[in-house]
């Protein structure tokens, strides 16, 4: 049995055991698994923005902005066709709210990849800090154009939505996002993303579009996030424009730093740890005990997250799970060591 026909039988492993798991949730406290569940969004986001920053080089600030478009556009298309699509067919059964999800789904990482092709083609051929100008900007753009659209509630926030988020959606998801994302670096055509990443210059040279390769991430790592804003909307039943600002799109990035950009397994950790390390800061901020600068320091993320980028570039600045294998790049190395051989060697 070759590696393809493994990555297979584990992505059909997981989505079985994300089944069985979702069977038995209601046993779970219902805050463990708003946890959980939390755990799997994030490591979509993380993992689709990893092929962007990670697998091509790229430095994207506006994550949190094409979750926001998944997120809106399946919440408003589940609250307000759901009723007509269920009486075409018939009632609202467990397979006519699986279809209508999954559709909803698909119709929010679409709309949210159309906006990464949009934003993608013009501002792509920019590079390092231009380019992450341009997606922050854009990220706070769609922030204050769903702030300003009566349609789904503006600054209101936008509630009454389905819960239809269980563990099987969500980890079924995640099982076929990192299926997705480690199939296409194993393809020959997704050897192009390493190269852009490496030198695009050169893959100009021998025929590479560097630009095509970079919209290509863009758009499916933006896919991603729509499908993970999806997922949340219909979790948390309530959304609103500031869930969805600079501050979550530099908790995503951290993610991928953390755990190591261009190892997908390393970020899939680093959004475990980062996402039970904030929930667990959520309780320190509230402990009388310890003193006041300690608490406010809790409760403030931007301070946290800049004190871990400033410990990671000091430290680790491979990632904190660097050791584990990532494309292009010898384990455990950031970079290849070229050795001399002496005069007399072969």
């Amino acid at each position: 049995m070759n590696y393809r026909h493994i990555k297979k039988w584990l992505l059909l492993a997981a989505i079985i055991l994300s089944g069985f798991a979702s069977h038995f949730s209601d046993a779970i406290n219902a805050y463990y698994l708003q946890v959980v569940i939390f755990i799997g969004i994030n490591i979509i986001l993380a993992v689709g923005l990893n092929l962007i920053n990670g697998y091509t080089g790229q430095f994207s600030l506006g994550h949190a902005g094409f979750m926001a478009i998944g997120a809106y556009v399946s919440a408003y298309l589940s609250n307000e066709h759901s009723a007509g699509f269920f009486h075409a067919l018939g009632g609202a059964s467990f397979f006519s709210v699986a279809a209508l999800f999954l559709g909803v789904l698909i119709a929010g990482g679409l709309a949210a990849a159309v906006a990464g092709l949009i934003v993608g083609v013009p501002s792509l051929r920019l590079k390092g800090d231009y380019l992450a100008i341009v997606t922050l900007g854009f990220g706070e753009i769609i922030r204050v154009v769903i702030q300003n659209t009566d349609a789904v509630g503006g600054p209101r926030g936008y509630g009454g939505i389905a819960s239809y988020t269980t563990l099987f959606w969500t980890y079924s998801i995640v099982a076929i996002t990192i299926y997705v994302v480690v199939s296409l670096i194993d393809s020959t055509y997704g050897r192009g993303f390493l190269t852009v990443r490496d030198d695009a210059v050169a893959a100009e040279a021998v025929g590479i579009n560097p630009t095509r390769y970079k919209v290509t991430a863009f758009v499916l790592g933006a896919f991603f996030a729509g499908i993970a804003g999806g997922l949340y909307a219909h979790s948390t039943t309530y959304i609103n424009p500031s869930g969805f600002d600079f501050q979550r799109s530099i908790e995503i990035v951290i993610m991928v730093i953390l755990g190591g950009m261009g190892s997908t397994a390393g970020v899939t950790f680093a959004a475990i740890l980062l996402t039970l390390l904030l929930e667990y800061l959520r309780f320190v901020s509230g402990y009388q005990w310890l003193p006041e600068i300690v608490r406010r320091i809790a409760a403030n993320r931007v301070i946290i997250y800049s004190l871990v980028l400033i410990a990671l570039m000091l430290l680790r600045p491979q990632g904190l799970f660097g050791w584990l294998p990532r494309r292009g790049v010898p384990v455990g190395s950031a970079r290849v060591k070229r050795t001399k051989l002496p005069p007399h060697a072969p």
